[in-house]
């Protein structure tokens, strides 16, 4: 039996998709315009296309049904880039970035699929008054498809992480799409110690971006993350001054800036300043950045690897470009285990 196909619209690296693949979908193309991301886009889709445009651009859908040489297309996923919508963005109103999702209609529009998916941050189900939100109904709706949104918590499909995704699913079919039930309860959240506890501690050196496993996988989770691969990738400490590691040592597990003794840590002063994780809890948010949190144990910012974990990427998928590039790749990705359940509900709907 023929495989369904994707196209991911604002690829990125691949996280959704990559749920897509491990769901039995092909996906056939990503387009996004980061070229670091396009690669890791490329080496970890077997067979797709990564494709570099601009989704401003008027002759891009044209170009992407060229690329995929008029293949047809059962579903587009994607997640329009969150800044405009964001609560850590300056949310302006005007923010072109906040009509990019009108590239994934007209690719809709253009490609006609049974399905599509459209992924972003929770607020933009009530910023500008609910604005965002019911355009988004609207051009979809009247493409003759019917709509259902939900907030996603990661923590309730397996994935060790608080974080929190709105989802729009779309069917052309006009049946309601049920979402997925979670598959964890709350007594049963994946911790951060679960997740990454068997990765090497770095303590000694900042490691290479190919190295040996030093332990046995120490949960169940572990060993599903390491299932297809034999070497560690992108496990590679950063090298903190004595002043900033003086200062990560003073933070208890779990705590955060306000923890910290008076005149210690003045240079940052925010939330999720000096964070560091709990070992028994799910992590805080991965961002794109990676100078706020810190390892639970060990006196480090996570490497890419560890943050891919958190994130549910299995250890054979490898990151490339540099490090601040590779972690931006991770933390604007959507965890690939809640693309698998997405993936793999939509299925029923399809068949």
């Amino acid at each position: 039996m023929n495989k369904f196909t994707v196209i991911d619209m604002f690829s990125g690296c691949g996280g959704l998709s990559r749920g897509f693949i491990d769901a039995g979908f092909e996906v056939l193309l990503g387009v996004d315009i980061d070229t670091a991301a396009l690669q890791t886009f490329e080496y970890n889709h077997k067979g797709a296309i990564g494709f570099k445009g601009n989704l401003f651009d008027k002759d891009i859908i044209q170009k992407i049904d060229k690329a995929i040489k008029h293949s047809k297309v059962d579903v587009i996923i994607g997640g329009p880039p969150c800044q405009g919508f964001s609560l850590t963005g300056k949310r302006q109103e005007d923010d072109e970035r906040n009509r990019l999702f009108l590239s994934m209609v007209e690719a809709v529009k253009y490609f006609r699929p049974k399905a599509f998916i459209l992924e972003n941050v929770p607020s933009l189900a009530t910023l500008y008054d609910g604005k965002v939100k019911d355009a988004i109904l609207k051009e979809f709706g009247s493409l003759g498809y019917k709509i259902n949104f939900k907030v996603l918590y990661a923590p309730d499909y397996g994935i060790p992480q608080i974080r929190k995704r709105i989802f729009f699913v779309g069917l052309l079919s006009g049946e309601d799409f049920a979402f997925p039930s979670p598959t964890t309860l709350p007594e049963h959240y994946l911790s951060c110690e679960q997740a990454i506890s068997d990765l090497p501690s770095l303590e000694e050196s900042i490691g290479k971006d190919i190295a040996e496993y030093q332990s046995l996988p120490q949960s169940d989770y572990q060993s599903s993350m390491r299932a297809n691969s034999s070497t560690l990738l992108n496990h590679v400490g950063t090298s903190h001054t004595e002043l900033v590691k003086s200062v990560i040592r003073q933070v208890p597990e779990g705590g955060n800036y306000r923890d910290l003794p008076e005149g210690v840590g003045e240079s940052r002063k925010f939330n999720d300043a000096w964070t560091r994780y709990h070992s028994k809890k799910p992590a805080r948010t991965i961002d794109t950045g990676h100078r706020n949190h810190f390892h639970y144990k060990w006196d480090r910012v996570p490497t890419v690897r560890e943050s891919a974990r958190l994130q549910s990427f299995p250890d054979d998928f490898k990151f490339f470009g540099n490090k601040t590039q590779q972690y931006r790749q991770v933390g604007n990705a959507v965890p690939p285990l809640l693309g698998y359940h997405l993936a793999k509900q939509l299925l029923g709907y399809l068949e």
